[in-house]
């Protein structure tokens, strides 16, 4: 068995599978296998006669946890299906159900999404009269979530922000105490809760802790650079008995620090392990030898990372290449007309290919460009199937008959469809229930004392007898059954009907979709009931949904694209100020985690890559001028905006007369015919024998004097220009230059390639 195992491994690849004892490290870099690697180590851990069930792996996808253990149940048929593989926050809600009776938490407890989150934050602003405005609601989930990563409590938060003499902190932590209280009162955990409650239980109740120790004997976490705190605490709690801990990532992939991750679980893995074996997978099985090269290039300039280069046996082909255009337009059109002209001579297909942007505003002129062509595409990470309304209406239904305690669920779907209980009446009943200490659907049966007329009386007693028939239900009958009969009896299908409009009948379309959906968790869920088809959908991510067998080109941002790959890769928006973004440019922590990101997306191309800007941009209602990012200059390529450099490649310029078949008979065997005539247009490529540039393009060793006051000026993406004023000095001297095109800019001295001419 374990030659069957190891066979078609590299060294490197066996060396970390057959490493089952002590703790251990495994640097994966893109493409290298990791999956592979992990999946054949639990492997070979049941082939020596490891009981499944005593091995526990975690990653931050349920689309790669479902991969794993697919992996694993093929090569162990056996025993591999009793492997627990699942997402931290998916092994965390189990964690605390099954213990909940131990640390006095319901049971049935509701997983709060965002939505959810904020719709609490506003109650709480509300009630606690705070400005919205002052105080944006958004930011307030993103500083709580923060927080609970740290695993802090209000009081925690609190006493950090009168240390500080923090005035915005002290309201944020009286918002998060009441936000808490609410939560509780609701028997409602949000995401964070998941691993801090878990985290809190392990820490404060020691027979729970060993319980779950003596049965975890060998742990693996994937990702592990993406790791917060409190799943760091979480990962060395559980594995500190056996210590049969493996941990696998690439800390030149942490791109979340945002999000609360922190790249130095990974780097001081052996501080904290100091027994710890370590095994770097350094040969990618993904993309060319000039991908690699490029990404190398690039990734090198950061400083704090473990040193490690990938490389490849795969044939030296396809090409790293640059696009200039001369706006967001542009743009779009050269990155549709190219992806055209690849479908018609290397008969790809659509979904071959992918968009990567550092901000989700720049997914409307590809998508323009797309619909204007007849071109399939797909967004990732925009609205979800899950926040469409009438799906949340729907779910919402659902979560108030597993838990009557939901505020929030109740109070999205009491007048929906309408049933004429106002806004007057739920603010009336919802005070009225604050004043009593009890959630709102305790407060229904009370709605007389609450001072509401007969009508809304009537109503709101119509609705408490709707919903606990469907209570009455729950135990004794499908979840597909539930939501059918919801659909009927409160009558919200009939409302859609009676619509009778085009965007009534795709929200009835979109409610069969849920059906199907809840048939097909019926089917392969073992946890059939209520609860567990809650805590199913409250885990999906953006990225669980993508289809890369769809026939679409995929446009996502750079984030979402991590543990992705296509054939063909776009890199766009590459411009100073926007991909390194904003000020990160000035951060060495922040630039650093951008080069990172540029890094994660070279590295999804298999066999093209193109890095694509702009000379001008329009973004956020706002027009800049544009240097090409510096990430262009780190990747090799060399003033890559002087013609002299470029080589012929594809043409742009008659983008617009580009014809397209109809795409609904679209398929394999009947490609679409794409008429297309060639002109001149430039895109740079390195030869074979040109050496990398290795240093920066925006570097300057000119001192202060240089520049002065009336100097006139040439730039190479603005043209001529006169320096009208200095601000600072040294590294910190920046330039406002007047151009001939009437525009001025404010510019860093050290970052420019800028001539004074006379």
């Amino acid at each position: 068995m374990k030659e069957l195992l190891t066979k078609n491994l590299n060294n490197s690849q066996k060396e970390a599978v057959l490493c089952t004892q002590g703790p251990l490290i495994i640097f994966a870099g893109a493409g290298t296998g990791k999956t592979r690697v992990i999946t054949h180590r639990i492997a070979y851990l049941l082939s020596i006669g490891v009981n499944p069930w005593s091995i526990l792996a975690v990653t931050f996808t349920n689309k790669a946890a479902l991969e794993m253990k697919q992996r694993i149940a093929d090569l162990m048929p056996e025993t591999g299906h009793n492997v627990w593989v699942s997402t931290f926050h998916a092994f965390c809600a189990y964690f605390l159900r099954i213990e909940a009776k131990n640390i006095a938490l319901a049971p049935d407890f509701l997983i709060y999404d965002f939505a959810d989150q904020k719709n609490v934050i506003k109650d709480c602003l509300k009630e606690l009269n705070i400005d919205e405005k002052k105080f944006k609601v958004s930011s307030i989930v993103d500083k709580i979530s923060r927080a609970k990563d740290d695993l802090k409590s209000p009081l925690d938060m609190a006493y950090e922000a009168e240390q500080n003499d923090d005035f915005n902190k002290v309201i944020t932590a009286k918002i998060y105490r009441l936000y808490q209280k609410k939560l509780n009162m609701a028997q409602a955990l949000d995401f964070g809760d998941l691993i801090m409650r878990t985290v809190l239980t392990l820490q404060h109740y020691p027979q729970i802790l060993e319980k779950y120790q003596l049965k975890y004997m060998y742990i693996l976490v994937d990702e592990y650079q993406d790791t917060n705190h409190a799943q760091y605490v979480f990962v060395k709690l559980l594995s500190q008995k056996h210590e049969n801990l493996c941990v696998c990532g690439d800390d030149d992939q942490s791109v979340y620090s945002w999000r609360g991750a922190d790249i130095k679980n990974i780097l001081d893995f052996k501080k904290d392990y100091p027994k710890a074996k370590a095994v770097k997978l350094e040969q990618n099985y993904r993309s060319t030898p000039k991908i690699l090269a490029a990404a190398w290039q690039v990734v090198k300039n950061n400083n704090n990372r473990v040193p490690k280069q990938l490389w490849t046996q795969n044939p030296d082909e396809g090409c790293v290449s640059t696009i200039k255009a001369l706006n967001e337009n542009d743009e779009a059109e050269k990155v549709t007309s190219l992806i055209a002209t690849k479908i018609r001579q290397y008969q790809y297909n659509f979904s071959d290919f992918a968009i990567f942007y550092r901000t989700n505003a720049q997914s409307r002129t590809f998508e323009d460009a797309f619909r204007r062509n007849g071109m399939p595409y797909m967004v990732i990470g925009t609205l979800r199937f899950y926040d469409r309304a009438e799906i949340k209406d729907i779910m919402a239904y659902l979560k108030l008959i597993q838990n009557t305690n939901d505020n929030v669920s109740l109070k999205r779907i009491i007048n929906v469809p309408r049933r004429g209980i106002g806004k007057t009446s739920l603010e009336a009943l919802e005070k009225f229930a604050l004043l009593k200490g009890i959630p709102i659907w305790d407060a229904i049966v009370l709605a007389k004392d609450a001072g509401l007329g007969k009508n809304a009386v009537n109503a709101l007693n119509s609705f408490h007898r709707l919903i606990t028939a469907f209570i009455n239900l729950k135990d004794k009958t499908s979840v597909k059954e539930i939501a059918q009969k919801i659909l009927v009896h409160s009558g919200y299908i009939k409302e859609l009907e009676d619509e009778n409009t085009q965007e009534s009948k795709t929200k009835i379309e979109n409610i069969q979709e849920l059906i199907s959906a809840i048939t097909d968790f019926e089917n392969r869920s073992p946890d059939k009931s209520l609860s567990g088809y809650l805590t199913q959908i409250a885990l999906v991510s953006d990225i669980d949904n993508l289809d890369s067998s769809n026939g679409k080109v995929t446009l996502m941002t750079f984030h979402l694209a991590k543990g992705l790959e296509f054939n063909n890769v776009f890199l766009c928006g590459l411009e100073e100020g926007l991909f390194p973004i904003g000020e990160s440019a000035y951060d060495p922590e922040n630039l650093s985690e951008e080069r990172r990101l540029m890094y994660v997306g070279m590295t999804r191309a298999k066999k093209h890559l193109y890095l694509c800007w702009a000379t001008e941009r329009t973004i956020f209602g706002k027009t800049k001028w544009n240097m090409p990012s510096r990430f262009i200059s780190e990747a090799g390529f060399k003033e890559e905006f002087t013609k002299r450099n470029f080589i012929p490649e594809h043409n742009f310029s008659t983008f617009n007369k580009l014809k397209w078949n109809k795409y609904t008979n679209y398929n394999n065997k009947n490609r679409a015919q794409i008429k297309y005539q060639d002109e001149d247009s430039y895109a740079y490529i390195p030869s074979d024998n040109e050496v990398p540039n290795d240093k920066p393009l925006y570097t300057s060793q000119k001192n202060d004097d240089y520049y002065k006051i009336g100097s006139k000026v040439l730039h190479p993406v603005f043209g001529k220009g006169k320096i009208i004023d200095k601000v600072g000095a040294d590294d910190d001297l920046k330039l406002v230059i007047l151009f001939d095109s009437g525009k001025w800019k404010k510019l860093l001295a050290k970052a420019i390639n800028i001539t004074v001419i006379e």
